[in-house]
């Protein structure tokens, strides 16, 4: 939505048409008729809001619609999904059974969405192939099992980050919310010998860069408290990457996820793997409340996360999060960023003298 040299600026358009004191005359300007909008109801749909204009948005009341959870979507296919593509492709008398393991892989393993469009494709291309090999008069399996999907949806898309990964220095698993729902984003952090820059990548909005400045400063103002020499502020580059460039990022939610990376960094501890995080922090170490908990808890589940830290401010919104979801994952509600660190360290310290910042110096 914007301007276009061609089709106009649709967002200028929607506010004339939903502002009540201009939409009782708006003029379409192709036929050059007035029309009375005020007593039509509107419905607009986005995967994202932060692309949409402020003013627009503003004229609008917004309905955050949650996405599925595994079990809803295995259970949706059960009973809807699987039928209706069976008898759509002619297979509705001969049996044919994807089973449960089979579905799940799909879910976790062919598709990344809160939704069901793309998870549907997945199984009508699978049930598409039985078809077509039962037609030609080949023997087709009754069974489709975990093991050979791959012979029908090709290679795994996506492979979750967090598998078989040990605790490394500086490596933070923060949640985020995208168009394709609840996202596990990891945090990379990595020093180089310098003059105390702060380079940041991985196509970061307005609001998530601010975050990184508030985070590195609440841990350099805390240094000593961190074990952390205050001269390796000075002496060194911090990188922050944000891994899956493709994917725009924005929003202060990773904030308490950053200042982990940067105190893991900076302290030689490493953080745990099978925990992530999300909040916005203040410039006193406060973590503030954010959007989308459910659909980020549902993601860190996803992934086999089996704790995730949330603001306290947020605590009533784990109330929505589906009983089998909470009950194989550990939320903890903080209010603080050393309450963040003390549940994120591994309580080793790990000498960075074989990192790679030796390598720059012996280049140099």
């Amino acid at each position: 939505m914007g301007a276009h040299p061609i089709t106009g600026d649709l967002a200028s358009a929607m506010l004339e048409v939903l502002d009540p004191e201009q939409n009782t005359s708006f003029t379409d300007h192709y036929l050059s008729l007035p029309f009375d909008l005020s007593r039509v109801l509107f419905v607009a749909t986005a995967n994202t809001l932060y692309d949409i204009p402020e003013p627009l948005r503003d004229r609008m009341e917004v309905i955050a619609i949650p996405g599925y959870t595994e079990e809803e979507k295995l259970e949706i296919s059960r009973r809807h999904l699987i039928p209706k593509l069976m008898k759509q492709h002619g297979l509705d008398d001969q049996p044919l059974q994807i089973t449960d393991a089979a579905v799940l892989r799909i879910i976790r393993e062919y598709t990344r969405e809160p939704g069901l469009r793309n998870f549907g494709r997945r199984l009508e291309t699978v049930i598409r192939k039985i078809a077509v090999i039962r037609s030609s008069g080949d023997k087709a399996p009754a069974h489709i099992e975990l093991e050979n999907l791959p012979d029908y949806l090709g290679p795994p898309l996506f492979i979750p980050t967090t598998e078989d990964r040990s605790p490394e220095v500086g490596v933070v698993n923060g949640l985020g919310v995208t168009g394709s729902g609840g996202q596990l984003l990891m945090i990379e952090a990595l020093r180089i010998p310098g003059n105390g820059q702060l380079i940041i990548t991985g196509q970061l909005g307005e609001v998530m860069r601010e975050s990184v400045l508030a985070a590195k400063s609440y841990i350099q103002s805390q240094a000593r408290t961190l074990n952390i020499p205050p001269e390796m502020f000075d002496k060194y580059n911090i990188h922050l990457h944000f891994p899956e460039g493709a994917i725009p990022k924005d929003g202060p939610s990773a904030g308490i996820a950053i200042a982990t990376a940067i105190a893991s960094l900076l302290s030689d501890r490493p953080v745990r793997t099978d925990i992530a995080m999300t909040g916005e922090i203040t410039l006193r170490g406060r973590v503030l409340a954010v959007g989308g908990i459910k659909d980020k808890v549902l993601a860190a589940h996803r992934a086999g996360i089996k704790t995730v830290l949330v603001p306290k401010q947020n605590e009533n919104d784990l109330a929505n999060i589906p009983d089998t979801v909470r009950d194989s994952i550990c939320c903890i509600p903080v209010e603080s960023i050393d309450e963040v660190l003390k549940e994120s360290f591994i309580d080793v310290v790990v000498p960075q003298d074989t990192s790679i910042e030796r390598i720059v110096q012996a280049e140099r």
